[in-house]
């Protein structure tokens, strides 16, 4: 549907964002329901950022996602916000209600939903997690893993000063305990974690992968890489090789979009295996 057609307009903002499966996710749900709305990648570099919201809002959009790198600035620039964007310090969605810009932040949901889907909702309760990584991702994987009722979450990086800040920002927040490491204690923890979320750019459209012993982790562990371009990495296949759980990114993008489209159009679609073989579709195209 062109946009002049479209009823409501949504869509999602980035630097880049040609590479953002969100417009066909949500072409997809937008299809299944007969919605007449539009949705569309919109690139902003940095400097622009809020003189677009702001431009989008007077524009009639119902409201936009946020992907990288302004995830920071979209919690910056709200008048309110929920919970888990207060926590996170960072929102994926913002919508626009009233005169108001609303942050929200569905990447935690998101996350959690993908792991009860693929391991169940107690595989985690009273288990150690292990996450590398610091950034945003890493941030939402410390709080959907406290959800999921985790006993401790080690948090490794290569700098220590961003794994110390995300400890900061987060304490009081969870009631796992929190620990900080780098990558030279991945040796003593594996052995103990229930799963190992990997959280860092490293594989991502053809960087080098994270060189990780994973036959140190333990039989019926799970390996969740947020990574979904491309959609096996290089951590999946060696985990699939040791018979370990393999959890890709793609189940955390599309339940992680449920709340946007339902933000936006009024309709709360659900996650289904057609629309995961669609998104599969693209991604090997």
């Amino acid at each position: 549907m062109s946009i002049a057609a479209a009823k409501t307009l949504a869509g999602v903002v980035g630097w880049p964002v040609h590479q953002s499966l969100s417009p066909l996710l949500h072409g997809f749900w937008l299809r299944e329901h007969g919605i007449t709305g539009a949705y569309v990648a919109l690139p902003v570099k940095t400097i622009a950022f809020s003189s677009v919201v702001t431009g989008l809002r007077a524009a009639g959009f119902a409201g936009v996602n946020v992907t990288i790198p302004h995830k920071q600035a979209a919690f910056a620039i709200a008048d309110g916000c929920d919970d888990a964007a207060r926590v996170a310090a960072a929102a994926n969605l913002l919508v626009f209600k009233d005169e108001r810009i609303e942050a929200r932040n569905t990447d935690i949901a998101g996350l959690k939903a993908s792991l009860v889907e693929a391991i169940g909702p107690d595989a985690l309760r009273a288990r150690n997690i292990v996450i590398i990584g610091a950034g945003g991702g890493a941030r939402a994987a410390v709080l959907a893993c406290d959800a999921l009722e985790a006993a401790g979450i080690y948090i490794l990086n290569r700098t220590d000063r961003r794994v110390a800040a995300l400890i900061h920002d987060l304490a009081g927040s969870t009631t796992a305990k929190l620990h900080a490491g780098g990558l030279d204690a991945w040796p003593n923890l594996a052995p103990d974690a229930a799963l190992f979320i990997h959280a860092t750019s490293a594989g991502m459209n053809g960087a080098p992968s994270l060189d990780l012993d994973l036959r140190l982790l333990p039989p019926g562990a799970a390996v969740c890489d947020l990574v979904y371009r491309p959609l096996e990495t290089a951590i999946l296949a060696r985990a699939r090789e040791l018979s370990l759980r393999a959890i890709d990114g793609l189940g955390m993008l599309m339940h992680q979009a449920v709340p946007a489209f339902e933000a936006f159009y009024g309709i709360r679609p659900e996650v289904t295996p057609a629309l995961r073989a669609e998104l599969e579709q693209a991604l090997r195209e």
